[in-house]
């Protein structure tokens, strides 16, 4: 019981380290303020990069949810454990140690706490996981992201436009730092580092749309924990749209927090599990919007990954 309560334990209890940090400290300046809290978080996830097995590293948006789902499945059917069991870190560790210590990171606030903000040395001599996605795609979920489901205080520590704003969608993309200069920035920022990384997996949320058995099970091996065909088809069975979409509408992860609960079941933009779409972000432009997009990736977009030609 306290391994599936373990996830929800972390959560409250970081916050409340935080709050009792924080408050007392209320005279401080805003900007002040907002650094301080980001600095308590990299220290929070400084202490898991060191004890973690594998580190699984992506902006946001860009598949973490599914892929958390997938290896959940995988080590449940594994390990005959309990559907409800979403890996957190280590709580499946602890049910069973065969199974890794998974640090889920979006990069947000490491470099906060040990100012390594120009390189990505904290990962050095970890076995990391990259997961990319088109950052069009990315930026176009992280709109709905910022309106639908991000707590106001998110809003500020971050830098996106703060509640009660109005902002077109296509503003948000090319007008906003939080849009597609912020996807960009962060690409580019591992792309520079990817020879320095001696234990990287690079992961692309396409190729895992377009060859899902496969990637899936490159990921598991590389992460020392090879899958049979079988365990493999189910984990993705598990993790397919439909179903995660209805896991969601459960509720059947509350446990491990807001990550997949939906923020208002009637609208569908409020959901964790949104669209997937490859190249969704289309659908919400017109063509000279589409080219406008396009033409920024093509231009500031480090070419490592492959998103940036006329095609993507």
């Amino acid at each position: 019981m306290l391994a599936t309560l373990r996830p929800a334990l972390d959560s409250v209890s970081k916050a409340l380290t935080r709050v009792a940090i924080l408050t007392p400290l209320f005279f401080l300046p805003k900007d002040r303020k907002i650094a301080l809290e980001r600095r308590l978080r990299g220290r929070e996830q400084f202490s898991k990069l060191q004890r973690a097995d594998v580190v699984i590293v992506s902006f946001g948006k860009s598949g973490r949810t599914w892929v958390r789902v997938m290896l959940s499945r995988f080590y449940q059917v594994r390990y005959g454990l309990s559907d409800k069991h979403l890996i957190g870190f280590d709580n499946l560790h602890w049910r069973n140690r065969a199974i890794p210590k998974l640090f889920f990171t979006h990069d947000n606030y490491l470099k906060d706490y040990t100012g390594n903000s120009d390189t990505k040395a904290d990962y050095y001599g970890k076995k990391v996981i990259l997961l990319v996605r088109h950052p069009a795609d990315v930026s176009v979920s992280q709109y709905h992201q910022w309106r639908y489901r991000m707590r106001a205080s998110k809003k500020v520590l971050n830098d996106y436009p703060v509640d009660g704003e109005e902002v077109a969608i296509f503003d948000f993309m090319v007008q906003r730092q939080a849009g597609l200069d912020k996807a960009i920035e962060f690409l580019n920022g591992w792309a520079r580092e990817l020879p320095r990384l001696k234990d990287l997996l690079v992961v692309r949320y396409e190729d895992l749309k377009a060859e899902p058995a496969e990637t899936l099970a490159r990921m598991l091996e590389f992460m020392g924990t090879p899958g049979s065909e079988a365990e493999i088809q189910e984990s993705l069975a598990f993790a397919s749209f439909e179903n995660m979409r209805k896991l969601e509408t459960k509720r059947t992860f509350w446990l491990s927090g807001r990550r997949m609960v939906p923020k208002d079941r009637d609208n569908p933009n409020s959901f964790k599990v949104r669209r997937g779409k490859v190249g969704g972000y289309k659908d919400y432009f017109s063509d000279a919007e589409s080219l406008e997009i396009n033409r920024i990736v093509q231009q500031r977009l480090a070419p490592e990954f492959g998103y940036n030609s006329a095609e993507t």
